[in-house]
């Protein structure tokens, strides 16, 4: 069992029920959510000792989205409260060609306003083998930016490997008039795997990747990568091909830095029944399949494994274990368990 610790804000997500427009009717669908936990979830429930750090508002709410957490085995003792308020984002679920809609509203959030918290790195860290961070957090503001950046630095100083997802999220970015590029190039070159596509080195590296296929772009996106970021060990994605908002096709592709390519088998995601967190399913799939000792290939199948069986899920967490996503991986997946 390995120790992971996943910093970052921790949220509530209110969704309109089923496939209705919010308000449609008076009634929202309430799941707890969030980059950074949903991995330690997954993790926590693939076996791991999962540590998540941040802070939370100190109100029902809060103490409502930590029970949430512990629920499923994430230790949650080094999440601060502060008075304020909890960020929450609303979700309009699509369907059919009618795509699903984000509506943020974390503004002053506790998280926003104390950038996290004040956090002793070097102590949560101690006998932690991934410090799990994305680029949502830095994009709440220049606080939360700076504690982020301040929790990788001390990872790096500890000899903890840095996992970063990029996560652009523009419409957080645009709030503040964030410079997304600076700040998003500072953490990147501090991480040892990176979780993102081309368009995110676009954003950071101001380059323009024209290659014909989306697996061509990755792998120029990938070596310009290990060309700006010296620690950068691996990076991975999802590939997805969306058919309706109802039906993906989806694969995975990772780089590594003395230059093996690999890529998964694509598998039909339909009917989707919730898309939200997948990205995070597979980045908990793919550092679960390194540290239990799995090839990077295999790895990487893992974790596309696991992205798909998050679309059968409601809410943001992946609630499968190690062996649901291997059985999905076998012969007779789609039997039924008796």
């Amino acid at each position: 069992m390995a120790k992971i610790v996943c910093f970052g804000e921790l949220l509530l997500r209110l969704g309109a029920p089923g496939r209705q427009v919010l308000l449609q009717s008076p009634v929202l669908d309430v799941h707890v959510g969030g980059a950074e936990a949903n991995v330690a979830v997954s993790l926590a429930r693939f076996g791991h000792d999962a540590r998540m750090v941040g802070l939370v508002a100190d109100n029902a709410l809060g103490e409502a989205a930590l029970g949430e957490l512990r629920r499923h085995r994430v230790d949650t003792s080094a999440v601060q409260q502060h008075p304020g308020r909890m960020g929450l984002y609303f979700l309009t679920p699509g369907a059919i060609q009618r795509p699903s809609e984000v509506l943020y509203d974390r503004a002053d959030s506790a998280f926003a306003r104390a950038g996290g918290g004040d956090h002793d790195w070097p102590a949560l860290l101690a006998g932690a083998q991934w410090l799990h961070v994305s680029g949502v957090t830095p994009a709440l503001g220049q606080r939360a930016a700076d504690g982020v950046l301040a929790a990788v630095k001390a990872a790096r100083a500890a000899g903890v490997k840095v996992s970063f997802d990029g996560n652009f999220r523009p419409k957080l970015w645009e709030a503040w008039g964030g410079d997304a590029p600076t700040i998003l190039r500072g953490l990147m070159a501090e991480a040892d795997i990176l979780f993102a596509s081309h368009r995110d080195l676009q954003v950071v590296l101001g380059l323009d990747f024209p290659q014909a296929t989306p697996q061509e772009r990755f792998a120029a996106g990938a070596a310009a990568a290990f060309v700006a970021f010296p620690h950068l060990q691996q990076m991975a994605a999802t590939v997805r091909v969306q058919r309706s908002v109802d039906h993906h096709a989806l694969s995975g592709i990772t780089a590594l830095r003395d230059g093996a390519l690999h890529t998964t088998s694509s598998h039909e995601v339909s009917p989707i029944v919730d898309r939200i967190g997948t990205g995070d399913a597979f980045a908990a799939g793919v550092l679960h399949g390194g540290l239990a000792g799995m090839s990077s290939a295999d790895a990487l199948h893992f974790g596309a494994a696991a992205a798909c069986l998050k679309h059968s899920l409601p809410g943001d967490f992946n609630l499968v274990g190690a062996a649901d996503v291997q059985a999905f991986l076998g012969e007779n997946s789609l039997d039924v368990k008796r």
